[in-house]
């Protein structure tokens, strides 16, 4: 796929030769970081965040405000490693405990972890190779009976869920796209996923003429992110008017609806008791809580389970999802996921409901923003309006700056871009989402100077 493209090409793991499991746990030994992840500062988040938590990850309210703070932690480590070991990092985690595990295949690699404050594991394979050999299964198009296929950065394999009668062919499937056996684990699997349109979730949108879905984030582009199965380019839409000015479904589940003039764009999630302002979008680590807005089923929380995942649905694959344990119904379609003010994703569909449970799937919103270059909203308070209150200030947003510089804290930055800041321009040299403290000048393992 295009959006793997990069990664792919850097991946230099012969993909047949993957094996499955974890080579050894590093012992806790001292360590000094070339380079350290900005201190975490731990966001004031709603009560009702903190309750939703609590019922969907059975947690005391002790237990929910550690976790939002392990959480935040997890997901900048997790970034400064991706774009400062990529060579050596098999992808960040968090425990059920809430611990974060970085799994890295170098001993140096392992005491950064450490010099990090977080658990570090020696695993055989790094995030990049694991991601190329769901690649190659991509392409090799899936047989009936195979549902979802993803890299699992847990066992640090890749994992493929298929139909119990179908388990055998899917084996068959991975060897012919090039993997040992030994390298995936094939997994009995009843999901049945499908995208969740029925009806809103969210702050509702309707397509054309009636079918409705949920507004995603808001952008400085002048309209919103959402899933692509709900409209195809050129359809209108209305409350909010407007119309759909890119979409792509199957393959990816992404669009982005550009609205009338009249409209007004809020850098915020609406929950059933207020709204939670988005400060950016930041991944989060797997095992790190998410939640997630729909109006079939309300604010419901889980943690991410993989990314990198592909999924079967009766219109054709998608590729590249988050895989989650958040519970949605039919309905909870196109609106936000977010881990604690972080926006995350927009869903897409899963299987399951929410008085039993189910995995729900998500198109990452950094690619959204990537392919459309669009820019997310973003507001500068920690305590956001409630849903019937006037906003006291108008949102602030990442498309300005402090100097005018073309560089800016929130953004998803594709390598090879370039920018301008104070006057320099610089070049991206790995892929990743910006956070104020790593401005250009200030790390050179992602910004070089041209």
């Amino acid at each position: 796929m295009a959006r793997r493209s990069a990664v792919i090409a850097a991946a230099s793991l012969s993909v047949a030769g993957l094996v499955a499991g974890v080579a050894l746990t590093a012992n806790a030994t001292a360590g000094v970081s070339p380079a350290a992840a900005p201190a975490a500062e731990v966001p004031q988040v709603s009560a009702e965040v903190l309750a939703a938590m609590q019922r969907d990850l059975n947690l005391t309210a002790a237990q929910a405000r550690a976790r939002v703070a392990s959480d935040l932690k997890a997901g900048q480590v997790q970034a400064l490693f991706q774009a400062t070991e990529a060579d050596a990092h098999g992808g960040t985690f968090v425990q059920a405990d809430g611990t974060t595990v970085v799994n890295v295949t170098t001993q140096a690699a392992a005491a950064k972890a450490r010099a990090q404050g977080v658990q570090a594991r020696l695993v055989k394979y790094t995030e990049k190779q694991l991601d190329a050999a769901v690649a190659r299964l991509d392409r090799a198009g899936a047989p009936a009976g195979v549902v979802s296929w993803y890299s699992d950065v847990t066992s640090n394999s890749v994992v493929v869920l298929a139909r119990a009668e179908r388990v055998g062919a899917a084996r068959a499937w991975a060897r012919k796209a090039g993997l040992d056996a030994a390298s995936v684990q094939v997994q009995a699997s009843t999901e049945a996923p499908r995208p969740l349109i029925d009806v809103i979730g969210g702050n509702p949108y309707y397509i054309g003429s009636g079918s409705r879905c949920s507004v995603g984030f808001s952008v400085t582009n002048g309209g919103f992110v959402t899933a692509g199965h709900c409209g195809r380019t050129g359809a209108s839409t209305s409350n909010p008017s407007g119309s759909f000015a890119g979409s792509s479904f199957p393959g990816n589940d992404y669009a982005w609806v550009r609205v009338s003039a009249g409209n007004t764009m809020r850098p915020w999630v609406r929950t059933s008791s207020g709204n939670i302002t988005v400060a950016g979008s930041t991944q989060a680590a797997v095992g790190a809580s998410v939640c997630r807005s729909g109006s079939t089923t309300g604010y419901h929380c889980g943690t991410v389970q993989a990314y990198n995942t592909s999924v079967t649905y009766p219109e054709g694959t998608v590729s590249g999802l988050i895989r989650t344990t958040v519970c949605a119904e039919p309905g909870d379609s196109g609106g936000s996921l977010i881990a604690g003010t972080q926006a995350q994703g927009v869903t897409s569909g899963g299987s399951g409901n929410c008085r039993t449970g189910g995995t729900t799937y998500f198109q990452p919103v950094n690619e959204i923003l990537q392919v459309y270059s669009l820019t997310l909203m973003t507001g500068g308070s920690t305590t956001p309006p409630s849903t019937t209150s006037r906003p006291p200030t108008s949102p602030t947003s990442t498309s300005q700056p402090p100097g005018g510089t073309t560089w800016a804290p929130g953004r998803y930055y594709a390598a090879g871009t370039t920018v301008t800041y104070n006057g320099v321009t610089y070049r991206c040299w790995q892929s990743h989402t910006s956070q104020s403290g790593w401005e250009p000048p200030n790390v050179p393992a992602l910004w070089q100077r041209v």
